[in-house]
């Protein structure tokens, strides 16, 4: 006999999808459960969208892709088969993804549904971190793991040479000039920073504690959210004078692939988590267009390049806030 999913298991899932990060912390997605098919569907929800800085809405489709990857990890992890289609519905383009939950037909799971039972643990454990890290190298059996993380979900990770490096670091700066004489674009990012009692109650966006502290030497790519607006007691640090900067690509530039970078982001975070290593994310040159052509790695490099990850060893730091599950998902 078929058992429908209870209401608290399903809830369960989509409050684990919404640990995913996204862009500002922004959370742009909305969560709908079909009873009687067994069917979630996960939306955009545009409200969240940032069209300054994010105009095509790829950012968005990252971040929710990121969410499916996580729900379909915690499906697994409560017995359920997730089968998955993206973009189900041409005429629905804010439809982005479906998911089915089934009943296995192996109670033990797929070597497939193993693997990703085994990154459950790393989902509440995992953290974006703007702190700084040490400059220990990351061993390369570590590196093979997120490089291998990437291709399951059909994108690639490129650990750049350090001349690809300092362009990185070039085009971070630039980005940085650009927001400085042109005030619009940072109003997607005042909109999404937390300051004051704000910070401690807001269920979104950016809380004052997570900025980290200002770089007073390093040249770690790590966005300022604070940008000119005081922040008692925040204090400076020095950063990585080396940092290792990954590339996450994919070979297609559409919503699809953006999906799929998404799921490919978090699972690469994921395991790196339980490598034991710190990360960060950084879209700021990837958000000029002229600036994300150049972000290619031209000798390795492959497709486009969809997010810049920082990696290393850093110190523990606090979970960002969610939103309340109610507020994102509804049940028929």
């Amino acid at each position: 006999m078929r058992v429908q999913p209870q209401e608290n298991t399903v809830t369960t899932l989509v409050a684990e999808a919404a640990m995913a990060p996204s862009m500002h912390n922004a959370q742009p997605w909305r969560f709908h459960f079909v009873t009687a098919e067994r069917l979630l569907r996960i939306r955009a929800d545009t409200d969240r969208a940032m069209p300054r800085s994010d105009p095509g809405d790829r950012a968005l489709h990252i971040g929710c892709g990121a969410a499916l990857f996580n729900l379909r990890v915690s499906a697994v992890h409560a017995f359920l088969e997730p089968h998955t289609a993206l973009l189900p519905d041409p005429r629905d383009p804010s439809l982005l993804a479906v998911v089915r939950l089934t009943d296995p037909a192996d109670p033990t799971g797929t070597p497939s549904d193993r693997e990703l039972r085994r990154l459950h643990p790393a989902i509440t454990r995992r953290r974006t971190s703007r702190q700084p890290f040490s400059d220990m190298d990351v061993p390369e059996n570590d590196r093979a793991s997120l490089r291998e993380a990437a291709a399951q979900e059909d994108a690639v990770l490129l650990f750049p040479d350090r001349w690809h490096v300092e362009t990185l670091i070039d085009l971070v700066r630039d980005a940085e000039c650009r927001d400085l004489v042109d005030p619009e674009v940072g109003e997607d990012m005042t909109r999404w920073t937390r300051l004051g009692s704000e910070a401690d109650s807001a269920p979104d966006g950016v809380p004052e504690y997570a900025f980290g502290p200002r770089r007073r030497d390093g040249k770690a790519p790590v966005r300022d959210f604070a940008g000119r607006r005081p922040v008692p007691n925040r204090g400076s640090a020095v950063f990585e004078r080396t940092p290792l900067l990954a590339l996450l690509s994919t070979r297609g530039d559409g919503p699809a692939d953006w999906l799929r970078a998404g799921q490919a982001l978090e699972r690469v975070l994921l395991e790196a988590t339980l490598a034991g290593l710190s990360t960060s994310l950084t879209s700021h040159p990837l958000e000029h267009r002229e600036l994300r052509l150049l972000a290619r790695d031209p000798i390795s490099g492959v497709g486009h390049v969809q997010m810049v990850l920082r990696l290393g060893y850093g110190p523990d730091v606090p979970a960002t806030p969610r939103r309340p599950v109610h507020e994102v998902l509804t049940i028929d």
